[in-house]
């Protein structure tokens, strides 16, 4: 299982949102993945400093993947299937697979693009 998360669980990180932090510790503890994609990163970093640095310690830990020509072609790909238009959200679905958690903000949009791409996956709501 991986722990994958959207901006907005990025946010609650800054904002030192106690669940947030016990299920990214959690996965730490357990050795298991917990990862987002620079698209993610680009929408909640700021000018760092020392309102972001418990972002940026806990970014150390989490594999950010790239957003790359394929990841965004098929992120275009699945927006049309779900009738959606959020490209970083449709990102961060492609990063999942069967049995992992998205960690999100946006759980409508997250599920709605989860079920177009046909991955089962359970949707927190931060």
């Amino acid at each position: 299982m991986t722990l994958i998360l959207d901006a907005g669980a990025l946010v609650a990180i800054e904002r030192r949102d106690d669940s947030t932090l016990r299920s990214v510790e959690r996965e730490r503890r357990a050795r298991r993945v917990v990862v987002t994609h620079g698209g993610v990163v680009g929408q909640v970093w700021r000018a760092g400093g020392p309102r972001q640095a418990l972002l940026a310690r806990a970014l150390t830990s989490i594999r950010v993947e790239p957003l790359d020509r394929k990841r965004g072609r098929c992120a275009g790909e699945l927006l049309f299937l779900a009738g959606t238009s959020d490209v970083i959200d449709a990102a961060v679905v492609l990063l999942a697979k069967d049995g992992d958690d998205i960690l999100t903000s946006d759980p409508g949009d997250l599920a709605r693009l989860a079920a177009a791409a046909e991955v089962d996956v359970d949707i927190i709501a931060v």
